[in-house]
């Protein structure tokens, strides 16, 4: 496993988050009844048809980018349920003569492959978003707020919010928070503003780390968001939000609270997550393009129950 590098401090002072602050935003963030007490897609309902159209626009060369991490099958630190893949039927014992054939077996949510976690993934005092109980989540799955609800796809604007190139390095240090201000400059350094129905993809570099240095418990130490965004995110109105680790910094910086920004979003805000997605290629082509918005589309599998989804967010330009 390859060494931490101690984190130094921003210049700017961090914005000091309790346990206290959390419980406030838990009801002050709500996005409850918003969309009427049985609803269950959340903030995914300011994808409206008009956005989807406007998104649709932003394609002008024809240049697609997956944001997924390619699947890996071996263990390692930060991948401790590698993906499975076993090979059914092969060119030597080809079934009937004729066929291929193999075996995918995923346990996706974590640090180590990519996937969406819908509403039902996270419980806070007995209840999801929306009011619903913990409880309605069985061995049988997910009765309320399953990855189903998400069946047509998400089809809107993304924005990639490239942290390290706006600070000047390949990559931020693990446990290394991204702060208001930092999105903030973002917008202005990118010469566009977050809006309605987007969905943001944070790059902190995860991958340009690990394949410089090596993986380490991300679980443990990640670059992402303080907890001090989430009013920045509920101001913006994003649709979902996505990053190449789980959003939170980790450690969080408040005591008592995993994660803040998982918390809030899925539970309060009614915003699922995209987690693990690979965004060195989409932060190249961005860059080159001097365009850091695009056409994104993600199709989770429909599984019915389901807590989330592996899936293969796409980004066209």
């Amino acid at each position: 496993m390859a060494a931490l590098v101690a984190f130094a401090a921003p210049a700017q002072s961090p914005r000091t988050v309790t346990k206290a602050d959390i419980e406030k935003w838990m009801t002050e963030l709500s996005n409850w009844s918003r969309w009427g007490k049985a609803d269950q897609m959340g903030t995914v309902n300011l994808i409206t048809a008009a956005k989807k159209k406007q998104a649709a626009a932003l394609v002008r060369d024809g240049i697609t980018i997956s944001l997924a991490r390619t699947v890996e099958t071996d263990r390692a630190v930060d991948n401790p349920s590698p993906f499975g893949h076993v090979m059914t039927s092969t060119g030597a014992q080809p079934l009937e003569g004729f066929y291929s054939m193999d075996t995918y077996t995923v346990s996706y949510h974590g640090y180590g492959h990519t996937h969406m976690d819908s509403l039902c993934h996270m419980f806070y005092q007995g209840h999801m978003y929306n009011g619903f109980s913990q409880s309605e989540v069985t061995r049988q799955g997910a009765q309320k707020l399953a990855v189903t609800n998400f069946k047509n796809g998400i089809v809107t604007r993304g924005i990639l919010l490239d942290i390290p190139r706006l600070k000047g390095v390949p990559y931020l240090e693990p446990a290394q928070p991204i702060y208001p201000a930092d999105l903030d400059a973002w917008e202005k350094k990118a010469g566009l503003k977050v809006g309605s129905g987007d969905v943001i993809f944070i790059r902190t570099g995860r991958w340009a780390r690990r394949n410089a240095k090596g993986p380490w418990d991300t679980a443990k130490q990640s670059a992402g968001l303080h907890a001090s965004c989430l009013r920045w995110l509920k101001q913006r109105d994003v649709a979902m939000i996505g990053s190449d680790a789980a959003s939170d910094v980790m450690p969080s910086g408040v005591d008592g609270v995993t994660q803040p920004i998982h918390q809030v979003v899925l539970i309060a805000m009614g915003t699922p997550i995209f987690d693990n997605c690979d965004l060195e290629d989409l932060g190249d082509l961005a860059n080159r393009l001097k365009r850091w918005e695009f056409l994104l589309t993600a199709s989770p599998l429909p599984v019915p129950g389901g807590t989330g989804s592996p899936l293969n967010p796409l980004a066209t330009f």
